[in-house]
Parts: C-alpha cells; structure tokens; sequence
C-alpha cells in the first residue's frame, strides 16, 4: 500500500529529498507522492517534522 501526504504538510521538503526511489514531488498545495513509484518504504514518514505521510 502506496504512502500519501496529508494536508498537513508544510512543503520543507525533508520527505522528497530522502525518498529512495524519487515519487515524492511538489503538488499545487503541497508534496506529492506517485503511488506508481512508492516502495512503501516509510522513510517519508520517518523524516517528516509533521507527520504528514501515512499509509493510505
């Protein structure tokens, strides 16, 4: 199961920067994952200063 950012999200950054394999990008609002691409690794979700990524 693909991870998904929340509306949480405040755009730092952190997330996309440590995602191994590069599915996460900026969206309109906010950060964005590709659920194509995501490995369902949770390193998002480790780096994250909010919590925003969770599995969907």
């Amino acid at each position: 199961m693909a991870y998904k950012i929340s509306d949480q999200c405040i755009s730092c950054g952190a997330c996309a920067s440590a995602c191994p394999v590069g599915a996460i990008s900026q969206g309109a609002e906010h950060y964005e994952i590709n659920k194509e691409l995501c490995i369902d690794c949770g390193t998002c979700a480790s780096v994250c200063p909010v919590g925003a990524p969770g599995q969907e």
